[in-house]
């Protein structure tokens, strides 16, 4: 590669250094990416890990990318180094630079007002007006194909800002400017809206169940009866009579809140047997936990559904509720997700349990609230968690997860919210895929010698 040596040979066998090539070799109508924007990183961050009261909320690269981001670590804000500049601006672009490098991003809501890793580059164009383009082209696959083939390391890949600043871009007549950017405020637009009916959904299901009280140290110690640990499902982990979960169901019988095994209001619970995966560039999009609880994750394995068994069995429908169950009780596990029609065409891992609400019996967006609220939910869900290394969650005992009923026009309220606001994730996310096509189908042309590529213009960009 010019001004960098390189001695891994993959730099040279990937796809991605012959498209950097083929750019480079056109006489005219490309830039490197280092005139078109600043590409930075924060120093590495020492910070000192605080209490929540006490400290400013920090997300690590892999959070920053999570559907719903939610820190775990508060950290001494007059003790971190330069954190003014880990704060991030609305729109700001993020590359990951570590580990699986660049996956593409940006920064609305849930990242503001709170530090962020070192671990992720910085993208700042230089004219507002190429911002839309030049984030259509990191999401582009051409572009994630240049960025696989300058990564280097050996166990764990990395990304510097010089290589990502001598990237070869390809750009648009001006008049195509306006349809990229337009397209990325929308995709904010939508993504800020759905945030904040979460945050509204979650907020009007907490105070129907009312305050709990003196919030429960989860780090103190605590005893259970021998009637308890012997009774019914025989639990003897520990995780299943912690004081937060114990808490939350004092709470409901103080309250007289009616109570219904997710089984009562369920049609099914269930989820398949592992199966013998064959994949293929032909196949049908495959979601596992990562994938599917990540904000519009590359899709970067295919199924040959020809080779699987009952194929139908894998795809979900809108509606339902898929809970990840394996993974770490801070982290994956627990995790829920409203299928919407945006996840009907994919195929799923087994390795997620499927809930079919029943339609007359409980709105299917109450019910992920119910399940997936943080405070009032998910504790009660991870409970049921059995295993050391990987805990995981069956079935049968996500089956009898306590569903707190409200009253139909609460409910109802709450489900709408949330269910608008996994319309919204869809509709960003499929604009933003639209836009990466629409970047990569211009490089194409670009190749082929033409510069004005016909663009098709979103479903909704206003």
């Amino acid at each position: 590669m010019q001004a960098d040596r390189r001695m891994e040979a993959d730099s040279y066998l990937s796809s991605g250094y012959a498209i950097r090539n083929a750019i480079e070799a056109q006489p005219k109508g490309w830039q490197d990416f280092g005139t078109l924007a600043r590409v930075w990183q924060p120093s590495r961050l020492k910070g000192i890990q605080v209490s929540r009261e006490h400290g400013t909320p920090f997300l690590s690269a892999t959070q920053v990318f999570d559907l719903r981001p939610t820190p775990r670590k508060w950290l001494a804000i007059a003790r971190t180094h330069n954190a003014g500049g880990r704060f991030l601006e609305r729109g700001t672009i993020l590359v990951t630079c570590s580990g699986t490098v660049g996956r593409t991003t940006l920064a609305y809501s849930p990242h503001l007002n709170t530090l962020i890793t070192h671990d992720l580059l910085r993208v700042e164009a230089h004219d507002d007006g190429l911002s839309g383009w030049l984030y259509a082209y990191l999401r582009s696959e051409h572009a994630k194909a240049m960025m696989t083939g300058a990564q280097y390391g050996h166990m764990i890949k990395h990304l510097e800002c010089a290589h990502l600043n001598s990237l070869p871009v390809p750009v648009p007549p001006a008049g195509n400017l306006e349809h990229f950017k337009s397209a990325v405020q929308t995709i904010l637009r939508k993504r800020d809206e759905a945030y904040a009916l979460t945050v509204e959904a979650e907020t009007k299901f907490a105070d129907a169940v009312g305050e709990i009280g003196n919030p429960v140290n989860p780090e103190s110690g605590f005893e259970a009866s021998a009637s308890v640990l012997f009774g019914g499902r025989r639990r003897l982990e520990a995780g299943h009579y912690t004081p937060e979960a114990t808490a939350i169901l004092n709470h409901f019988r103080r309250r007289k809140l009616k109570i219904e095994a997710l089984s009562d209001v369920a049609e099914r619970v269930w989820w398949i047997t592992r199966f013998s995966r064959v994949f293929g560039d032909a196949g049908i999009p495959y979601m596992s936990a990562d994938e599917l609880f990540s904000l519009n994750p590359r899709i970067s394995k295919r199924v040959l559904i020809e080779q699987v068994q009952a194929p139908k069995r894998f795809f979900v429908k809108e509606g339902w509720i898929i809970v990840a169950c394996s993974g770490q009780t801070y982290g994956l596990l627990g995790s829920v997700a409203l299928m919407t029609k945006y996840h009907e065409h994919s195929f799923f891992s087994h390795d997620l349990v499927r809930v079919s609400p029943k339609r007359d019996r409980i709105h299917p967006g109450y019910l992920f609230a119910a399940m997936g609220h943080p405070k009032l939910g998910r504790p009660l869900l991870i409970r049921y968690a059995y295993g050391t290394s990987i805990p995981h969650l069956d079935p049968a005992d996500v089956s009898n997860f306590p569903v707190v009923r409200l009253g139909d026009e609460i409910e109802r309220e709450i489900g709408e919210l949330v269910w608008r606001a996994a319309e919204l994730r869809g509709e960003a996310d499929d604009l933003e895929n639209s836009i990466a096509a629409e970047a990569d189908a211009f490089i194409n042309k670009f190749l082929s010698g033409s510069t004005s590529p016909r663009l098709i213009a979103p479903a909704e960009t206003r």
